[in-house]
């Protein structure tokens, strides 16, 4: 097997076995099967296929990197949330159609099938499953997609990386975000009942403090 221009310091035995989950399917199939990572960490890909464990946004890196193996751009999208925490997808698209992967411990914030026209409209399947502990939709605004592939110069290597990939979260919080609400919209919103919360929080599991690390964790 030759090596491809985008191995990215991979090794071809890991290239193959993300080449191996297909497509993008295969690709939320694997993080599914993988448990919740609890910590304060931001694995790269490598880390994340050795150690078979992720947290949402460790999760979402993988994605992108498996889906650059595949033959898509490695984007990643941030949905940002209020009175609650961001949540971090991968994205793709697909037959003109944009698709998402997720990690999550909550089951409705995964995978997206790449039936949405647009950007927002991909961002607005998430709203009405984004809620928090008080039962509030908190989801707010969505990032234009990072494509990771611009950073490959500046941080050669990043998918097989050992040290964490801090830069990644450091710079979703500087790009820009579209609002998905108007203020007036935002304060009529009501809460969703008991029913609603519990469906969301199916698959949820609650942090947990090991060693010395308090694993503050990702909500989502």
């Amino acid at each position: 097997m030759q090596r491809s221009p985008h191995f990215g310091g991979l090794t071809p035995f890991e290239w193959r076995r993300l080449r191996a989950l297909k497509d993008p399917r295969g690709i939320q199939k694997a993080l599914d099967a993988m448990p919740y990572h609890f910590a304060e960490t931001v694995w790269s890909p490598r880390r994340v296929l050795r150690h078979r464990t992720a947290h949402c946004l460790e999760g979402a890196i993988f994605a992108t990197a498996a889906l650059r193996v595949l033959g898509f751009p490695p984007l990643l999208l941030d949905l940002e949330a209020v009175q609650d925490m961001d949540h971090v997808i991968a994205i793709f698209r697909l037959r003109g159609g944009w698709g998402a992967i997720g990690k999550s411990s909550h089951s409705g914030l995964r995978y997206r099938e790449p039936v949405y026209r647009t950007l927002r409209e991909l961002a607005m399947s998430y709203f009405d499953v984004y809620i928090n502990l008080r039962r509030e939709r908190t989801l707010r605004a969505y990032s234009r997609p990072v494509n990771l592939a611009a950073f490959d110069r500046r941080h050669p290597g990043w998918m097989a990386c050992h040290a964490d990939l801090w830069w990644i979260p450091e710079h979703l919080v500087e790009v820009p975000h579209v609002r998905l609400l108007t203020p007036a919209m935002e304060r009529a919103l009501s809460r969703v009942d008991q029913r609603a919360l519990e469906a969301a929080l199916v698959g949820h599991e609650k942090h947990r403090t090991t060693g010395n690390a308090t694993e503050v964790g990702r909500r989502h």
